[in-house]
């Protein structure tokens, strides 16, 4: 069963982007798990910046849309980082939250995926910090920049051994060889995300499939 949190009903929510910046809402001491699917056919094929518009402009309620889309693929990713359940869920919650509220920030000429994953990132990482579930790069690991496993494995073997793999490799590569390959995210969304260079996201993907690969290698 699908779980989202609740969004402002139709009789309180304010018709002007100026509301919705000022008094959101959503709070985060009453947060209902709901799930709404009225009105979903009228804008499905509306892209996500699009739909933010509406949001913004004409009825907050629409938010609905957002949450449904990116809440199965914000827990798969918040999973891949702190590897618990209840809190992959707390911290989706507060990403859908946060987003929310910061909702007439995003510049609707970007990608809204890169912005609200840029968000669930931050969540997820304090959360790590917080519980100091972040993993240290095990030295006796020898990543050779020369070795490229893609020649040896095929695009979906990699994804295979990813799924065994992440949960033994430091965040610090296990992130981003998880938006590129489980998440499907281009260098230059991950770039976005993570708020790194591009050429920055290829040596630490790299990294990370060699790392992957010693780490299958040790469990065979």
């Amino acid at each position: 069963m699908r779980q989202v949190i609740s969004v402002p009903t139709a009789k309180s929510a304010p018709t002007s982007v100026g509301a919705l910046a000022g008094k959101p809402r959503i709070e985060r001491n009453s947060v209902r798990l709901l799930y709404y699917n009225r009105d979903m056919e009228n804008y499905k094929e509306l892209s996500d910046e699009k739909l933010v518009e509406r949001i913004r402009s004409e009825n907050q309620e629409l938010y609905r849309h957002i949450v449904d889309r990116y809440q199965q693929k914000l827990m798969r990713y918040i999973n891949y980082l702190v590897r618990n359940d209840q809190k992959a869920a707390d911290i989706v919650q507060e990403t859908f939250i946060k987003a929310f509220i910061n909702l007439n920030s995003f510049d609707s000429r970007k990608k809204f995926s890169s912005w609200i994953y840029r968000i669930a990132h931050n969540e997820a990482m304090n959360s790590v910090k917080k519980y100091h579930r972040e993993q240290p790069l095990d030295t006796a690991f020898d990543i050779s920049s020369r070795e490229n496993p893609e020649e040896e494995f095929s695009k979906k073997e990699i994804i295979r051994q990813a799924h065994r793999c992440l949960d033994e490799m430091p965040v610090l590569y296990s992130e981003p060889l998880s938006l590129y390959y489980l998440e499907d995210r281009s260098y230059e969304e991950i770039s976005d995300v993570l708020r790194l260079p591009i050429g920055t996201v290829g040596t630490r993907i790299n990294r990370a499939r060699i790392l992957m690969k010693q780490l299958c290698q040790k469990k065979n």
